[in-house]
């Protein structure tokens, strides 16, 4: 659960977030908005030019049944274990930079394994700090970094993800340690 400073994505009294079925039970929306974010990735995610309109376009498509705020990114302040993620007035600009370099990074093509998991690695931990939705930033990620892998060339093999260890291997992003992370991505090249 994330902390926030005058929330009005929540229900007034809660933690609660606003959505399209009213649902109240934090429990209930967790698992209303797995099961349909779940089956929204099943589908083929919308396409695009893989900049920061495209992942939001993403998220959109992710969450569209869940919130009226699909794809929009957030207006309010959030932490998680007291660790601050950017500040909304800055999230535009950030990421419109973080999307630059991955343009001119000829988005990851090119490069040996190793490589590829060091620049993915870098990429994901700065795409996390700057969250850029109030909810559903994890799983936005991971659709569009399938989807950069892909285009780069090394698909990622994702019956091999353990989700616990590639949590821990971001939370140790966000604290400045992508090595986690590179090692993470590396063993999830799908090299068939």
């Amino acid at each position: 659960m994330y902390d926030a400073v005058a929330d009005d994505y929540c229900y007034p009294g809660t933690t609660v977030l606003k959505n399209k079925l009213d649902l109240r039970d934090a429990a209930e929306l967790s698992q209303f908005e797995a099961e349909i974010s779940d089956a929204r990735a099943d589908e083929e995610v919308p396409d695009g030019n893989l900049d920061f309109e495209h992942f939001k376009a993403i998220h959109h498509h992710l969450f569209q049944d869940v919130y009226e705020w699909a794809g929009q990114i957030r207006n309010v302040r959030i932490a998680k274990n007291r660790s601050m993620f950017c500040y909304p007035e800055n999230i535009e600009t950030e990421a419109e930079k973080l999307f630059a370099e991955l343009k001119r990074s000829d988005w990851l093509r090119g490069l040996d394994a190793a490589e590829f998991a060091a620049k993915s690695a870098h990429f994901l931990a700065e795409l996390n700090a700057i969250h850029a939705f109030r909810e559903g930033n994890g799983r936005t990620q991971l659709s569009f970094f399938l989807l950069v892998a892909e285009r780069a060339g090394r698909p990622i093999g994702l019956e091999k993800l353990q989700p616990a260890a590639f949590l821990d291997a971001m939370i140790a992003s966000f604290n400045g340690d992508e090595m986690p992370l590179a090692a993470a991505i590396e063993a999830l090249i799908d090299n068939s």
